[in-house]
């Protein structure tokens, strides 16, 4: 499978696009790609907030699909995922996540958690032990909470939840991210904005208040899991220093990509060799750890 430049080759390819009932919970939808090798381990790719999986995993795509399998889940409220009367939280992003890789029957997974989907990969490892053996970290956060910037740019979700609403926001988005992607590729410009307006409003807004109150500092340490941190080291949203401090508590390695926060877009081919060069990493080590644990069971034997 050749490698393609996003931002040059009209609208991108994405893997088959499925639904499933987890029990108790709902229906999501999911993206799986099957990779040839039976053996090749899988991901489970996990999307920052407002995105869905294909808006913010598509540049990563065909890269990945080269070596791994994956699932790519669009969370509650976003995309085509599942709507539900419950409140929405990020526990429940990550306990549906993890319902979906045991009803598919293909763990341990690599997780892969852009921005909330950072969040939503730690809670996983943490309330599904053995479920994930190896965790990407990507422009996240531990807490969004502990500057007056911070907290003010939460009060920022009333303004967001009525442009959500409103009938200009189609227009707006489209403007948006037609500037983003330039305008020798029309076609994915609006491509991207049809997926954000498949979003519903309400869940998104609930998702954002989850996240303004999320804080890991009292207990994310070392999971016992190879983990590697994307940070991006020209975001405005998520500041470097705050990812870095992601890395110091899971004891994850650094790579860097010089790029803001929707580096998966405008970065497209930077983001997918840097993704790619991370998810081969932990699989090695992941593997590796493996190979140990097996030489070790046979002397114990």
């Amino acid at each position: 499978m050749t490698v393609s430049d996003p931002l040059r080759s009209g609208t991108p390819w994405v893997p088959e696009g499925r639904t499933a009932v987890l029990e108790g919970r709902g229906e999501v939808f999911y993206r799986r790609y099957a990779h040839p090798d039976p053996d090749a381990p899988t991901l489970l790719l996990l999307h920052g907030w407002t995105a869905d999986a294909d808006s913010q995993f598509f540049s990563a795509y065909q890269t990945l699909a080269e070596r791994y399998s994956f699932i790519a889940i669009d969370h509650r409220g976003h995309g085509r995922g599942m709507r539900s009367n419950e409140r929405v939280t990020l526990e429940a992003l990550a306990d549906d996540a993890a319902a979906l890789v045991e009803l598919l029957g293909v763990g341990p997974v690599i997780t892969i958690g852009y921005s909330m989907g950072g969040p939503v990969s730690m809670l996983l490892a943490r309330r599904h032990p053995g479920l994930a053996v190896g965790m990407v970290l990507q422009a996240t956060a531990l807490e969004w909470q502990s500057t007056r910037i911070d907290r003010a740019r939460w009060w920022l979700l009333v303004v967001l939840g009525v442009l959500l609403r409103s009938s200009l926001y189609p227009r707006v988005a489209r403007r948006y991210l037609g500037r983003m992607v330039g305008a020798s590729n029309r076609e994915l410009g609006y491509w991207l904005s049809g997926e954000l307006r498949r979003n519903d409003p309400a869940d998104v807004i609930r998702l954002g208040k989850a996240l303004s109150r999320y804080d890991a500092r009292s207990w994310a340490s070392p999971p016992g899991l190879p983990a590697a941190m994307l940070v991006t080291t020209d975001d405005h949203l998520i500041r470097p220093a705050k990812q870095r401090a992601v890395a110091a508590a899971t004891a994850a390695s650094i790579d860097e990509l010089a790029a803001d926060h929707l580096a998966t877009i405008t970065n497209g081919p930077e983001y997918a060799a840097v993704t790619r060069r991370q998810v081969d990493r932990i699989a090695a080590a992941v593997d590796t750890a493996a190979r140990a644990g097996a030489r070790a069971g046979e002397l114990a034997g």
